[in-house]
C-alpha cells in the first residue's frame, strides 16, 4: 500500500477529485494548508502598505491505495492539477505498513 499526498492549487480540487473518482478511488482526505516552494510567495498592497505573503494557500489531498493503483493515481492527479505555471504543487508517495478500519477491524488493503 502507498499513501499519495498531493499539494495542489485550491481551484484545482474539483478536477482532481473527479479524476480520482474516474479511476475508482472511493475515499480521499482533503486539508487546507499553507506553504511555499520555489514560488516564494508574493507581495501585496494593502491600505497603501506593501507586505510580503510568504505562505500561499494550497490544498493537500491524501489517498491510500494498493500498489497496483499508485501509478494511475499519480497520473490522474498530475494531469488534473497541471496548469503549466509555477506553483502547481508536488506529489509525494509514502509506503504504508498497515491500515485498520476501526469499525470492522479489517486490515491491509481490505481496510482501504
Amino acid at each position: 500500500m502507498q499513501k499519495v499526498e498531493a499539494i495542489i492549487k485550491p481551484f484545482k480540487l474539483d478536477e482532481v477529485k473527479e479524476a480520482l473518482n474516474g479511476i475508482g478511488i472511493q475515499g480521499i482526505t482533503v486539508s487546507e494548508v499553507k506553504g511555499f516552494g520555489r514560488q516564494k510567495g508574493h507581495t501585496e498592497l494593502y491600505r497603501g502598505a506593501e507586505y510580503v505573503v510568504d505562505f500561499l494557500p494550497k490544498i493537500k489531498v491524501e489517498v491510500v491505495v494498493g500498489d497496483d493503483l499508485t501509478s494511475k493515481v499519480l497520473d490522474a492527479i498530475q494531469e488534473a492539477a497541471n496548469t503549466g505555471r509555477i506553483g502547481d504543487g508536488k506529489i509525494f508517495v509514502i509506503p504504508v505498513g498497515e491500515a485498520v478500519r476501526i469499525r470492522t477491524g479489517d486490515t491491509g488493503e481490505d481496510a482501504i
